[in-house]
């Protein structure tokens, strides 16, 4: 699922908030550059020619705007039938030699940091954004998967290949979707109808999705903050479904090879349900018949209590891991979210785990034996993928915890209206719409999920990330009572 990040703007990076994010970094033991060993193992590896070209077939990629680690390529064509789709992936096992520098630096690292003020990647850049990278007009080697869709998007056939590509065009989802609504073509003309069938697939599988905003913290010239919530535009959502599709793919493959890693969530339980349903009616948008994930797709983004009950709704999706095996297939392997069997294969630039799912996959798919160093490590990636993964996690809390505090910061002393989230006992997650800021604040007696309340900016410390409230009087009013105000 996506995860909520802050971002800092360029006007706001020369502050406090950019030396507490500093220190951050450094507490977490996040390097910032590559030691030179592995610069010169990078610098040295060229990548191998495929046998296959395919590089009359005119890719297009699809990310945020500026990206330059690009994994994903895309071509979308309509048969007699339904659909081909051909998703190519950067080809990183063959740039990154086991047991060399590269992959040690990486297996250290994990995955690519996102923090508000940049990224920490987790290859050298003149691999992750220059030659494993699937930019336009460059020729790649990628590991192409070509799938065969029905007329309702059910996947018939599938294959996997190595082969010769050459991207035509980086798109972005912001003027991709602006050109979608104007009704113009191009290479993402289809992928709004694909995505569509792909999500009815998934609502017939039962499966859930969760899109929480990102937001953008700015300066302006007077010196205050201001947090901009953008949220996951139609066509993010059709271009995750392809992404969905290829990790179901994989975890096939790996399941009837019998060796592999697969992405685990467990289903929520019956309390877990049972309290985010009551969250649900106390917000007023009250979850009464049909699956969570049907639920959660009918919500309406413009509503401003969406946001709200998809806060609540994450405490859903907790538990992810990775399952290793190598003999025998788990018997039970479905990733609740996606309601099938699902390994990560799609990021090999930013994610660890993927070229070890990709190393499988083409072995399986070409009937070659999976690499030794493969079968050797296999059981070293869940560990490897949860220190990365707590770090990350610890990365992000810290960033929205500095950049929620600096948007506090001009405000202490000052009163504010709030939107109760979830009661935790003696203090209640809170979520102020202006600036916006999700927090923890005391709970009054009697305060629950839906209810307003009004506090008062008590201290806002950007260097430790804190913020302290203080209810006021008067200070909630139940949602009933919201109707007249």
């Amino acid at each position: 699922m996506p995860q909520r990040r802050s971002h800092v703007a360029p006007s706001a990076a020369q502050t406090e908030l950019a030396a507490a994010l500093a220190d951050l970094r450094e507490a977490l033991d996040a390097p910032t550059s590559f030691p030179p060993d592995v610069l010169a193992e990078a610098e040295r590896a060229s990548g191998s020619t495929p046998e296959l070209d395919l590089r009359d077939i005119p890719f297009a990629t699809l990310d945020p705007a500026g990206s330059r680690d690009l994994d994903q390529a895309f071509h979308l064509e309509k048969t007699s039938s339904g659909y081909t789709v051909r998703y190519a992936i950067a080809d990183v096992p063959d740039f990154v030699e086991p047991g060399g520098a590269v992959d040690a630096e990486a297996r250290r690292r994990g995955q690519t940091l996102y923090a508000a003020d940049g990224t920490i990647p987790l290859h050298p850049p003149v691999l992750s954004e220059d030659r494993a990278s699937l930019l336009a007009d460059a020729d790649r080697p990628a590991l192409v998967w070509t799938f065969a869709l029905d007329e309702t998007g059910e996947v018939g056939d599938f294959r996997l290949e190595r082969a010769l590509i050459r991207s035509r065009a980086q798109l972005d989802y912001a003027t991709t979707q602006a050109a979608l609504d104007r009704g113009e073509g191009g290479p993402a003309a289809l992928l709004p109808e694909i995505g569509a069938l792909r999500l009815e697939r998934e609502r017939k599988r039962g499966g859930a999705s969760l899109n929480l905003p990102d937001e953008e913290v700015v300066r302006a010239e007077d010196g205050s903050y201001a947090i901009v919530r953008r949220r996951p535009l139609p066509i993010e959502e059709a271009n995750a479904q392809l992404s969905i599709m290829t990790g179901m793919a994989a975890a096939q493959l790996m399941l009837g090879a019998g060796v592999g890693i697969l992405r685990t969530m467990p289903e929520p339980d019956d309390a877990a349900f049972e309290t985010f349903r009551l969250q649900t009616i106390a917000l007023g948008r009250p979850w009464t018949d049909g699956t969570y994930g049907e639920f959660l797709r009918g919500l309406d983004r413009d509503d401003p209590l969406t946001l709200p009950v998809l806060e609540a709704a994450s405490s859903l999706f907790r538990g992810a891991g990775y399952l290793v095996f190598d003999g025998t297939a788990p018997d039970d392997a479905v990733q609740a979210a996606i309601a099938a069997p699902y390994a990560h294969a799609t990021a090999p630039l930013r994610r660890l785990v993927d070229r070890w799912s990709l190393a499988i996959c083409l072995a399986v798919s070409s009937g070659a034996p999976v690499p030794a160093w493969v079968r050797d490590s296999l059981a070293d990636l869940p560990g490897l993928m949860q220190e990365s993964g707590q770090r990350a996690s610890r990365l992000a809390s810290g960033t929205v915890n500095a950049v929620e505090a600096a948007l506090l910061t001009p405000l202490v002393g000052t009163e504010l209206d709030a939107t109760v989230v979830e009661d935790r006992g003696e203090r209640v997650t809170i979520q102020i719409a202006e600036p916006a800021v999700t927090a923890s604040a005391p709970a009054p007696v009697g305060v629950k999920p839906g209810d307003r309340l009004r506090v008062r900016v008590a201290r806002a410390d950007i260097a430790k990330g804190e913020v302290e409230f203080e209810g006021v009087a008067e200070e909630f009013r139940p949602r009933e009572s919201r109707s007249s105000s």
